[in-house]
């Protein structure tokens, strides 16, 4: 939980480059914005930077609730609500998605890296 908590609180103070180190370099990601599946921890780096430069892209906050974490042995595999607010050229926007980040153990502090990320839409809730 600690290591999903530290990705989590960097995400949304904006500190993308220790953000991005709670990756590790082969992670994969799944976003439902971008069309393919991003194959690195670099390819992601890389479309971040150009919603940075294109669209005056940053993380202004990001809340998360609903949280699960299954010890799968070296593997955990962490699921959640996630609420962000970010800023483009166009203004501020807060989205609500729902969100599984898979970890490993690893010789890093804290133990474990992000090796997988997957990000979906959250469903309006039912009425």
């Amino acid at each position: 939980m600690a290591a999903a908590d530290a990705l989590v609180a960097a995400f949304g103070q904006g500190r993308v480059e220790d953000y991005f180190d709670r990756f590790a370099a082969d992670a994969t990601f799944v976003f439902h914005t971008t069309g393919e599946r991003l194959d690195s921890r670099a390819a992601y780096r890389e479309l971040w930077r150009r919603w940075e430069t294109e669209d005056g892209f940053r993380v202004l906050a990001c809340t998360s609730s609903g949280q699960l974490v299954q010890l799968l042995g070296t593997t955990a595999v962490f699921s959640h609500d996630v609420r962000t607010t970010v800023a483009t050229h166009a203004g501020e926007e807060t989205v609500e998605e729902r969100e599984t980040i898979v970890f490993a153990r690893a010789e890093v502090p804290g133990g474990w890296l992000a090796v997988h990320e997957h990000l979906s839409p959250r469903p309006a809730p039912a009425v």
